[in-house]
């Protein structure tokens, strides 16, 4: 074998994994970015992404927790149109606060699923995506309001 077929066959072998991983990266980025079109387009009253982000086949189900209560009711279920509907009126008053939060927490990404964590003014909601035509979506939100904040139970002296 030639020194010339011996360096072409490492570079090739090396490139597969950097390849591979730069499509792992890149699905990762898609992923962050549906979500982050999900949550904004709520904040910012831009129903057309949710439009872009999420499935007309939405299932969505949830836990409300009215602030001075503490337990939960079991919310109705959401449909798609629902979402939509609710990101043109969500915010459109402008009274949600400009630092809410939108963290997103990426459980799992993989060549045509994956598991999120959105923490969002609202609550939490765990997110299962699909990508659908090449197109990452949002398919499944299971959420619920934030927990009762915990009283220190510790006495003091």
């Amino acid at each position: 074998m030639t020194r010339s077929f011996l360096l072409t066959l490492t570079f090739l072998l090396l490139a597969i994994p950097v390849a591979a991983q730069q499509e792992v990266n890149a699905d990762r980025e898609a992923v962050r970015q549906a979500v982050l079109d999900y949550v904004e387009g709520i904040y910012n009253v831009e129903p057309h992404r949710i439009e872009r982000s999420v499935s007309p086949n939405l299932a969505k189900l949830g836990f409300y927790r009215p602030a001075a209560e503490s337990s939960y009711r079991p919310a109705r279920a959401m449909a798609y149109q629902q979402l939509v509907e609710i990101a043109k009126t969500y915010n459109k008053e402008g009274k949600l606060r400009k630092d809410a939060p939108k963290t997103i927490e990426i459980y799992d990404v993989l060549d045509q699923t994956a598991t999120v964590k959105l923490t969002a003014e609202w609550g939490t909601d765990y997110m299962h995506l699909a990508k659908i035509d090449g197109k990452w979506m949002i398919v499944n939100v299971l959420w619920q309001s934030p927990p009762p904040t915990k009283v220190n139970s510790t006495p003091s002296n």
